[in-house]
């Protein structure tokens, strides 16, 4: 099955509770509410199946899914909410970090929430502490914003020539502010200069990488949200078109021609997410749950993007590579 087929697939998805929920009323239905689209959440959705058939769960066979996309337009996300609590859940899957799992916890105070997204989960409020979370929400937190300072630390190991480094965030994210100043200390322990640009749609996107090269960035990098994962080929376009370094979050970055990401394994945290709905399936408790911690985090380089640039890797630095693509 390709890719394309694949998608299809899971855009029919969103009809299983309708005809499964007809011919078997008991089967239970996990609502999926994610901040992102379906195409660049397709490897996600597999590995939460994944993490479902762990526990014995079966996807349009013994539990239906509903599918609820915002498309990195966070505004949508209440709504979309709403709809899954009037649907009657058994459980929700929040995707696609903090906007979507705030909003799945002021949408209902009872149904069980998984969520997975980056930030401190106590710091931010979602959670009492990761061994008891002490309300309905548990997950796992993938470390997608406390890695801006080793992000500079690895374009510095690349680039070290450039002094000024443009960081890119998305204003409508609450964990921006953090990850800006993250990289901010970072930027100021190894004499770099920060030039800081917002985006939260696509034109802002576009008149921010002219706006870099105007104030003078040798180098990018773009803060771990979900608006931006929908956006990954313009993002990859513009670095390549402006003849910008660019360190990006996720590894499909670097797969669709981007030069190089450090972050965490997305699809291990969407399996064990997947365990974790199907254990609350079966009667566990999201108390009872201790919010897990990604520990498997991913250094990918692009060597023909790197080649496209006049950049020569050293080779201390493709040996600490995961993946390496020539």
């Amino acid at each position: 099955m390709n890719r394309r087929e694949f998608i299809a697939g899971l855009g029919g998805a969103a009809a299983w509770p309708l005809t499964a929920g007809a011919q078997q009323p008991t089967i239970p239905v996990i609502g999926f509410l994610s901040s992102g689209t379906l195409g660049s959440f397709a490897p996600y959705v597999t590995a939460f199946d994944e993490g479902l058939k762990e526990q014995g769960y079966v996807a349009g066979r013994n539990v239906a899914i509903e599918f609820r996309w915002a498309e990195g337009h966070y505004d949508r996300l209440p709504g979309l909410a709403a709809e899954l609590v009037r649907r009657r859940v058994a459980v929700i899957m929040s995707s696609g970090g903090l906007p979507a799992a705030r909003t799945a916890q002021a949408a209902t105070a009872t149904i069980p929430i998984v969520y997975t997204g980056g930030g401190d989960p106590v710091r931010l409020g979602l959670v009492a502490s990761l061994n008891h979370p002490g309300g309905n929400l548990t997950g796992v937190n993938f470390l997608a914003n406390e890695l801006g300072a080793k992000r500079l630390d690895l374009l510095q190991g690349l680039i070290p020539q450039v002094t000024t480094v443009a960081l890119l965030v998305n204003p409508g994210n609450p964990n921006a502010e953090f990850e800006t100043i993250n990289t901010q200390e970072a930027a100021h322990a190894l004499g770099k200069q920060i030039v800081l640009l917002k985006a939260s749609n696509t034109s802002e996107i576009e008149t921010s990488f002219a706006a870099f090269v105007e104030q003078g960035a040798g180098a990018v990098i773009v803060a771990g949200d979900p608006f931006f994962d929908n956006e990954r080929d313009r993002l990859v376009a513009l670095a390549a078109r402006h003849a910008l370094p660019t360190m990006y979050f996720l590894r499909g970055f670097v797969t669709a021609g981007g030069l190089m990401s450090y972050g965490a394994s997305l699809t291990d945290a969407y399996r064990v997410a997947g365990s974790y709905a199907g254990r609350i399936l079966k009667g566990e408790k999201p108390d009872d749950l201790p919010v897990q911690q990604a520990t498997k985090i991913d250094l990918a380089i692009n060597l023909n993007a790197a080649k496209a640039l006049g950049l020569e890797v050293p080779a201390t630095l493709l040996a600490r590579a995961d993946k390496v693509i020539e």
